[in-house]
């Protein structure tokens, strides 16, 4: 009874940790900047929607909502469908090197994206990719085949061999095989990797800042950084573009949390 009781309480500990800020963002968007020193944990004495209602009103933040959600989806798209026809030749194809190769793919997740940067940010000159979206759904696309792949190996490794055979005596190739049979029994598995590749590419800030100088592509990490700036001295309003910036991934992971830990946990029986 003790121990579940003291595992409750730090669930809770933990959950207002994480829930707290995120509150205290939402109502502080409501309050003045004044009133944020007189006040700053309190309700709003007043509530001062313009906060909210302008920055809804701006077309600049629902541009920077837009080439977010266009270049997340198009990053997932390009991730989870390389990903899978590598993860289906490592899993179900044999042939001299497999395992080193795919281990060359394992090291790519510990190498960190800033080590890259420098080349990157030449290579994509190079190629006219700067103020492009190309130039961040291709690189972020890169960087997410590691993960992706393993986690789409496993899930193609537990199909049973006995299934490969008798669709291949139905006279179904390889690809038949992967596309009618092993894509639809892994749809947990890829509902997972595309929501681990949308939200790893709408919280990117490093990116897109660096190939984006015209505004026309800002994200929402860019937009919300060069609010900042800009309203420096205006902290509520600040608080509230933070709080709308937020909004539309929390809503997303809301939606997904199922499929999210779904596919995690079916991975680890399977696997």
């Amino acid at each position: 009874m003790a121990r579940r009781l003291s595992m409750h309480t730090l669930i809770w500990v933990i959950g207002l940790l994480i829930v707290g800020p995120v509150l205290y963002g939402v109502l502080s968007g409501f309050k003045t900047t004044p009133e944020l020193s007189s006040n700053p944990f309190g309700p709003p004495q007043e509530w001062i929607t313009r906060n909210y209602t302008d920055l809804l009103a701006s077309g600049d933040f629902w541009r920077q909502l837009s080439n977010s959600t266009v270049i997340a989806v198009a990053t997932a798209l390009l991730t989870v469908a390389a990903s899978a026809a590598a993860a289906f030749v490592f899993a179900r194809l044999a042939f001299r090197g497999r395992e080193l190769l795919f281990t060359l793919f394992a090291i790519g997740l510990m190498f960190p994206f800033a080590v890259a940067i420098l080349p990157l940010y030449v290579l994509l000159r190079t190629f006219g990719l700067l103020d492009n979206p190309l130039g961040v759904i291709l690189p972020q696309a890169a960087f997410g085949l590691p993960v992706t792949i393993i986690v789409l190996r496993g899930f193609f490794r537990a199909i049973p061999g006995e299934m490969e055979e008798a669709a291949r005596i139905d006279g179904c190739g390889p690809f038949g095989f992967f596309w009618r049979i092993l894509l639809p029994m892994a749809r947990p598995a890829l509902a997972t990797v595309s929501v681990l590749a949308i939200v790893t590419s709408w919280n990117n800030f490093f990116l897109p800042l660096l190939v984006f100088n015209e505004p026309d592509w800002w994200t929402i990490p860019v937009g919300v950084q060069q609010f900042k700036g800009e309203h420096s001295s205006d902290t509520a309003r600040i608080l509230a573009y933070v709080t709308l910036a937020m909004a539309p991934a929390l809503a997303f992971y809301a939606v997904a949390e199922r499929h999210l830990i779904g596919g995690l946990t079916a991975g680890a029986t399977k696997g």
